[in-house]
């Protein structure tokens, strides 16, 4: 006879298999129990179910080109907090800054003095949580719907708010840099806010972990030639060294 923790397991595979995931929230009001004992269910599961963004998916959906923001928070964070350190003396008194979304942002803006007036911009919901902690900081969210995979809004209608503003700086992730692709990233839903901010900012600040070197994601952001700057913790190949150089596009490293 199947426990109750099986029947709620093939209750939540059918939901998700007819929908293709499942929020938490609602995972529990359908099986009747607390959130909590879904993620206990699903921790005794991981060959079968995943929890990720808040979501619930099958294990077979995973894959390596598909973004989580929950997964990506926890890795090379050393490395991303070095890069940020040296991000965050970029921002001077009174700018007005564009924050990407990705898990690399809220490092800089941690690192940033809470003394410091500066107007920041941002899409992303995961970049507004660590600019409210900043108490100097004029924050403009630019809302509509919200995507939980990158924790990101984009525009319900044709306008975005992004496109009212010239940034003095912006700061831009991505997930990959190649010689022959340029700057890239996992979801194509992201990519509209990027080329605002590459299209008004006065500098464009590429910010970058080397373990993203050489690697290629469905969305193409743009050419190493659009931004002005790289940070990075590591020298680049020699090729990508090359490139950027010969662009005039200066690479710092933390």
């Amino acid at each position: 006879m199947e426990s109750k923790r099986e029947q709620r397991i093939q209750r939540l595979l059918q939901e998700i298999h007819a929908a293709g995931r499942l929020h938490l929230h609602r995972a529990a009001e359908l099986l009747g129990v607390s959130g909590m004992t879904v993620r206990r269910d699903l921790s005794q599961c991981p060959q079968q179910l995943l929890l990720l963004g808040g979501y619930i998916i099958s294990a077979t959906q995973r894959t390596t080109g598909h973004y989580f923001i929950s997964d990506q928070a926890t890795r090379q964070v050393t490395r991303k907090k070095q890069i940020a350190q040296l991000a965050a003396t970029l921002v001077s008194k009174n700018e007005t800054v564009f924050f990407d979304c990705g898990t690399t942002t809220p490092h800089i803006i941690a690192a940033i003095s809470h003394d410091l007036p500066f107007t920041a911009l941002t899409a992303s919901m995961n970049t507004f949580l660590a600019l409210q902690e900043k108490t100097a900081c004029r924050v403009i969210l630019s809302g509509g719907e919200f995507h939980p995979d990158n924790a990101i809004f984009t525009p319900a209608g044709t306008h975005s708010l992004l496109e009212e503003f010239c940034p003095t700086l912006a700061f831009l992730s991505a997930a990959g840099l190649d010689e022959h692709q340029g700057v890239t990233c996992y979801n194509l839903n992201e990519l509209a806010m990027k080329h605002h901010a590459l299209k008004r900012a006065a500098r464009k600040v590429l910010v970058m972990d080397s373990s993203k070197f050489g690697k290629v994601f469905p969305a193409r952001i743009a050419s190493i030639t659009a931004f002005d700057m790289l940070l990075t913790d590591k020298p680049l190949p020699a090729l990508l060294a090359r490139q950027l150089a010969d662009a005039g596009v200066e690479v710092v490293i933390a």
